[in-house]
């Protein structure tokens, strides 16, 4: 039995391409987004995968990501779940500002700390911390049953409710994780044994 679990981030939006913290708020994808949506698709669509099950966010941008991954896989209309649970981290207080502004206004050392310590979360926002104990009981509850029963899922989400997720499945520290960059629009595949744990992993950026 094939227990295939593939992770992507959404397509650059356009607050990635102004330099803003996205957070929980819904801005499109832009023109090179909906280009490495279509990429995703046909690189997934070349290694012959489909899928019988997809989860996604609330949020517009990875919503249309899968869509236009669907569409080149010949799959619209695939039974989708969405949930907030699978939403970017909550940058609170920090959310619509330019990183660059922020460093001016908060300091440099102080925006590193928020954007790469994993405990400590921005004013009126989640740390990754946070986000991870939203996103793993999902997984475990709703995911992760069915990848094992050999259901073929793609989740289409963000950089840190997937770091949260790649955290679990690798078994990296949060020292690891912090450390991880995840392309936007580039799917990786995992292989799962019958305990979920991974058999293999394949990063289309690599």
């Amino acid at each position: 039995m094939e227990r295939l679990l593939v992770l992507v981030r959404h397509g650059q939006s356009e607050w990635n391409l102004k330099n803003l913290f996205t957070g929980w708020k819904d801005p499109g994808l832009t023109d090179q987004g909906v280009a490495e949506a279509h990429k995703a698709g046909e690189q997934l669509r070349d290694l012959k995968l489909n899928f019988d099950l997809a989860f996604t966010s609330v949020l517009s941008r990875a919503q249309k990501t899968l869509g236009i991954i669907l569409e080149e896989l010949d799959q619209i209309g695939l039974e989708t779940l969405k949930d907030q649970a699978l939403n970017e981290r909550d940058y609170g207080d920090l959310t619509g500002m330019n990183k660059d502004e922020a460093r001016e206004k908060f300091g440099e050392e102080q925006v590193h700390i928020w954007r790469r310590s994993y405990d400590i979360p921005p004013p009126g926002g989640e740390s990754l911390k946070m986000t991870a104990e939203r996103v793993l009981p999902y997984y475990k509850a709703e995911i992760l049953p069915r990848v094992l029963s050999g259901t073929r899922t793609i989740v289409a989400a963000h950089g840190n409710s997937l770091r949260s997720l790649i955290m679990e499945l690798e078994g990296l520290s949060p020292e690891e994780i912090l450390k991880r960059e995840l392309g936007t629009g580039t799917p990786i595949i995992y292989r799962l044994d019958e305990d979920g744990k991974v058999i293999s992993v394949q990063d289309l950026a690599a």
